[in-house]
């Protein structure tokens, strides 16, 4: 006898593993903590099996749970893209957004693949670069919008996300200590670059520069070879680096926001759509969101 798993069931358990925990779920389904709650525990009494371990301030998978998960994701991408192509509007066309280089693998991944569910008669291109060259190319038409890493954000942007700017090394890396202190800040127009100057140098602390003129892969590699520190947003730290804490004695770093900009003519709908997905999105994942 053929049993059928109810996908909203799936969908509250996979956000909860996703966000880590029942109450950022509910803002993701637009549900309250309780209802997701109670989703996923109908979900385990259907299988018999525990599918997390609760703590008082996050949920964990079970192993049962984790083996789970690769497979309700499967079947939910499976599910998302039958509704997407048979319940579409004729809305169609190609969106291009620009954005920086050091944000472009912490936050577009999800976003790119739940707006194409969603719309998946649009094309989407993502242009890197930095802040300031993606908002001269979107005045110019070359793109549709913009995403910037800015410390205030400029007239006709809105802010997405308030982030602190942090040092970050090597793992059990010394780098922070050699004199004079090396640092890599990738693209010269790097928007990073001015505020970690002013910072080292109200502290008087001499540098050097390492891999100046890099992108952010030979960004990553220098700092997980230990050869120098860097500046990040802290949402933004990939795995197996680190956040340089006071101890490490560097100089603080002032906050920095995520803006986003789109033409001032308001005329082009696909780029609309995705702003509002771009929006929804920070608002749901991210606690700094603004």
């Amino acid at each position: 006898m053929a049993r059928n798993i109810d996908t909203a069931l799936l969908r509250a358990f996979v956000t909860v593993a996703e966000t880590g925990g029942m109450t950022r779920a509910g803002q993701m389904l637009n549900l309250t903590q309780a209802a997701v709650s109670q989703q996923v525990k109908r979900l385990e009494e259907q299988f018999q099996l525990s599918l997390f371990e609760r703590a008082k301030k996050a949920v964990v998978l079970t192993a049962d749970g984790d083996r789970l998960l690769p497979m309700a994701q499967r079947m939910l991408d499976m599910n998302d893209q039958v509704w997407g192509t048979m319940t579409a509007p004729d809305i169609a066309g190609e969106v291009r957004v620009g954005v920086p280089h050091d944000i472009v693998r912490a936050f577009m991944p999800p976003i790119l693949k739940s707006f194409d569910r969603a719309w998946p008669r649009v094309s989407m291109t993502v242009v890197p670069g930095p802040s300031l060259d993606l908002l001269e190319q979107m005045r110019a038409g070359e793109i549709d919008l913009a995403m910037t890493t800015e410390q205030m954000v400029q007239p006709g942007g809105e802010v997405l996300m308030r982030d602190p700017l942090v040092w970050v090394g090597g793992a059990d890396g010394q780098a922070h200590l050699a004199e004079p202190l090396p640092i890599t800040l990738g693209n010269p127009k790097c928007i990073f670059r001015a505020a970690c100057l002013s910072a080292l140098a109200n502290a008087d602390l001499a540098w050097r520069a390492v891999v100046d003129n890099g992108n952010m892969l030979a960004v990553y590699s220098a700092l997980e070879a230990d050869l120098a520190v860097t500046a990040l947003l802290a949402s933004t730290v990939p795995d197996g680096l680190v956040v340089l804490g006071p101890e490490a004695g560097l100089p603080e770093l002032p906050p920095f926001c995520i803006n986003l900009y789109l033409p001032k003519s308001g005329d082009n709908e696909v780029g609309e759509e995705f702003a509002t997905h771009i929006r929804n999105h920070f608002r749901a994942r991210y606690r700094h969101a603004a």
